[in-house]
């Protein structure tokens, strides 16, 4: 795959920063000289004159040059621009390991190792397409989430240091000093939360966003005990066991292009990576522009589009989660899939003593807990739970796993070689939890039907013949074709062939 423009064209970007188009809200920064300062292209500061700006395609980059963050439009609230993480370039593969935390615990040559190059080669590459080295990419999203605790909650400057992974208090001050050309605890004037209560924060992202699209898909999913999702949000519990902690999703009041996260997180150490999933699991830094401008001109899809603009891809908290979900919804309906899914979580999830929310009560099972239980107990047929087993083994032993930086087909390739897991599964998989924008589950008949344009639908390999014009987007299609489809079936019909699990 090409790897795709650091920036928009010059006139865009221009366009866009005097028009203060919410669309590219973190596709491009916009720095200005006179002031040392740089923006987002929506902050509501005086336009500056043309001959001053300068633009950079994140924020690293501009921080590399010498700016420091607005303090009136916040970086650091900006959506992150997710199209260089698509395909498997090596800076695509080394950024996804960035946002994993791969370098705050590892080093530059580890990384450079995993993606198959020297370190020196990946810092050039970094710099050409980039404008920052890795390190730097590194160190500005912990600083611009650091930013963003300072000001939005009443953590102490120590807690907020682990939490954006410092493991010094004086090198975060002094990083933070040097970026930010201002103490960490000037910004503690005025906290906006009691100490001790749960953490709010804000989640940006660029419009248009369809919030009630997204947790429709997850309500009829989800996991009794585990999660609650109602029409307006989504909540949820997550371990350790001894010290749970516990989410709740919302939409931002007022109509700010942003969620608003309620959260209450033991550990502070936690916090980024907790973030960083639900950003992923809402499809919070999808360019749904990009998305659109493929399918427009598509005869089924365009008008699907033109529906439902804002749709994104439903992600999942934990990959061992929804593997389990996946094979369980094998050919029969979700919601037979999310009863016995139920069954497990009350069975072997581990129950905790006082549940942080009502409603909240059970982690979901780890794979330990899985491989050797005997789930023909709750109603699994004996192939199935044996898919189960073997699959939570094969995660144990690291025969398959969630690794960021590993290609979709590498990923499918591992998956279906496990008894009783194929394409579809794989990539459903793939999906759902690694958010992998062009995974396809090519054999799903209610894709197969949607895609045809008479009443035979497709078969598989012209499906994936056809899915080809919808590259490097097809599970966008996927969850197109299949809203198309339940808004147009009947109730009874769309219980027996929604999508599965």
């Amino acid at each position: 795959m090409n790897e795709p423009p650091t920036l928009p064209a010059p006139h865009v970007c221009e366009q866009a920063r005097l028009s203060r188009d919410a669309r590219f809200d973190g596709l491009f920064f916009t720095a200005v000289s006179s002031t040392g300062i740089y923006c987002r292209p929506v902050c509501p500061a005086p336009a500056p004159k043309r001959e001053n700006v300068h633009y950079y395609p994140n924020a690293a980059a501009a921080e590399a040059a010498g700016f420091r963050p607005c303090l009136r439009c916040r970086p650091e609230l900006a959506p992150g621009n997710e199209q260089w993480q698509h395909g498997d370039h090596v800076v695509a593969r080394a950024l996804k390991l960035i946002e994993a935390g791969t370098l705050a615990e590892q080093s530059l040559d580890t990384l450079a190792a995993r993606v198959g190059i020297g370190a020196r080669q990946l810092r050039r590459l970094f710099v050409e397409r980039l404008g920052a080295t890795p390190v730097s990419v590194h160190t500005t999203r912990r600083l611009l989430f650091a930013k963003q605790l300072l000001t939005e909650t009443a953590l102490p400057v120590t807690e907020v240091a682990l939490a954006s992974g410092f493991r010094s208090l004086r090198r975060f001050n002094a990083a933070f000093a040097q970026a930010n050309r201002i103490a960490p605890r000037e910004l503690r004037r005025h906290p906006r939360t009691a100490a001790g209560a749960a953490l709010v924060l804000r989640l940006g992202y660029r419009p248009p966003y369809d919030f009630p699209g997204l947790l429709a898909f997850l309500r009829t999913r989800a996991l009794p005990g585990v999660e609650l999702v109602d029409a307006r949000s989504y909540a949820r519990v997550f371990g350790p066991a001894d010290a749970p902690g516990w989410l709740w999703l919302s939409a931002w009041p007022g109509g700010e292009h942003a969620l608003q996260l309620q959260l209450h997180c033991p550990q502070p150490t936690r916090l980024l990576g907790v973030v960083t999933t639900l950003r992923r699991m809402f499809d919070l830094d999808a360019n749904p522009q990009a998305i659109a401008d493929t399918f427009r001109h598509d005869a089924v899809l365009g008008p699907l589009v033109a529906r439902h603009p804002g749709l994104r891809l439903p992600g999942g908290w934990d990959g061992f989660e929804i593997a389990v979900r996946a094979i369980l919804g094998q050919q029969i309906s979700v919601a037979a899939a999310r009863t016995l899914a139920t069954r497990i979580v009350q069975r072997w999830g581990e129950p905790l003593t006082a549940g942080p929310l009502p409603g909240l009560e059970r982690l979901f099972p780890t794979p330990a807990a899985l491989a050797q239980a005997d789930l023909r107990e709750i109603g699994l047929t004996t192939a199935r739970a044996t898919t189960i087993n073997t699959m939570a083994q094969a995660l144990l032993d690291g025969r398959v796993d969630f690794r960021a930086e590993q290609s979709l087909d590498e990923f499918a390739a591992r998956w279906v070689a496990l008894p009783g897991i194929g394409a579809w599964t794989a990539h459903y998989i793939a999906m759902r939890a690694l958010s992998a924008p062009d995974a396809f589950p090519a054999a799903d008949l209610i894709l197969r039907r949607e895609a045809a344009t008479d009443a035979a639908p497709l078969s598989t390999k012209a499906l994936t013949e056809r899915a080809n014009a919808w590259r490097p987007w097809r599970a966008y299609a996927v969850i197109h074709l299949w809203r198309g489809a339940s808004e147009t079936l009947s109730p009874a019909r769309r219980k027996k062939t929604e999508a599965m699990a």
